[in-house]
Order: structure tokens, then C-alpha cells, then sequence
């Protein structure tokens, strides 16, 4: 078995590869799949430099599986500030609500009332009493209270 391996070991590496990927479906949850790839790319490097001694090989395999692995990070550390926006209040329909606009179908009382946005009816707060009528934006969200203010025209 040994000589099979020695003799071929770009097989070695392509098939190592592919059982890492292969674990990696089963649920890893992305650890195996940096050592996967890193594994095919040995593979192929092996394949194309067929005298690189084991040494160099199991070294070049250990910093492209660190390499590879910094990179993935380096990527998704730059990623949230764009996906953040609809992420942060996927499950939160009042935090979504922020930056709506609506008109006001009943008057504020004491700076409270109600608005209708889509279809709901959600309980209202400003910091004026406002007429019916009134454009108003949301702009931010107190437990279940929308802060709403009035949009100058």
C-alpha cells in the first residue's frame, strides 16, 4: 500500500481532497474544507511536479490550509457591513419598519396613537400632537411603540 502511495502521489493527494470535502457535507460546519482544498491543490501541484519530496509536500499542504483558511476569514470579515442591514432584522418586523413612511388616518392625542402600515395597526408616538392627514416617517422603535415624526414638505 505504501509503494502504491509513494508512487503516486498526486492520487494520494486528490484522494485525501475528496474524502476531506466529502466529511465536510456530512456537517463539519467548514473545518474540513479548507484541508480539502488545500489537499487538491497539493494534488494537482504534485501532479504537475512529480519530484517534490514528501517534506516540501506536507509543508506546502499545512500553509495552504492556513493560507486558504485566512483568506475565507479575510472575506467574510469584510462581508457584514453589507449584508448587516437585512440580517440584523430578518425576524423583527417592528426594527424593519424604520424609515416607513405612512399618513396619518387618525390624529395624535399627547404625542400617542396609532398608525396603519400594510396591513397592521401599530401603536404610535411623537414627540407633537399631529392632525389626520399628516405624512410621518418612522424613526425608530420602543418595544412595540413606533417614534414617528412628521416629514416636512
Amino acid at each position: 500500500m505504501v509503494e502504491l502511495i509513494a508512487a503516486n502521489p498526486h492520487g494520494f493527494w486528490l484522494s485525501l481532497g475528496g474524502v476531506l470535502l466529502a466529511a465536510e457535507m456530512l456537517g463539519a460546519g467548514g473545518y474540513l474544507l479548507w484541508s480539502g482544498v488545500a489537499a487538491l491543490l497539493v494534488g494537482a501541484l504534485v501532479w504537475l511536479l512529480p519530484q517534490l519530496p514528501w517534506a516540501w509536500q506536507g509543508a506546502i499542504f499545512a500553509a495552504l490550509t492556513v493560507l486558504v483558511a485566512y483568506l475565507w476569514w479575510y472575506w467574510l470579515r469584510r462581508r457584514p457591513a453589507a449584508a448587516a442591514n437585512g440580517s440584523q432584522v430578518l425576524n423583527q418586523r417592528n426594527r424593519q419598519l424604520i424609515g416607513t413612511r405612512a399618513t396619518l388616518t387618525e390624529a395624535m392625542h399627547n404625542g400617542m396613537g396609532r398608525i396603519n402600515i400594510g396591513d397592521g395597526s401599530w401603536r404610535a408616538q411623537a414627540t407633537e400632537d399631529l392632525p389626520v392627514g399628516t405624512e410621518v416617517e418612522v424613526i425608530a422603535v420602543e418595544g412595540v411603540t413606533l417614534v414617528i415624526r412628521a416629514v416636512s414638505r
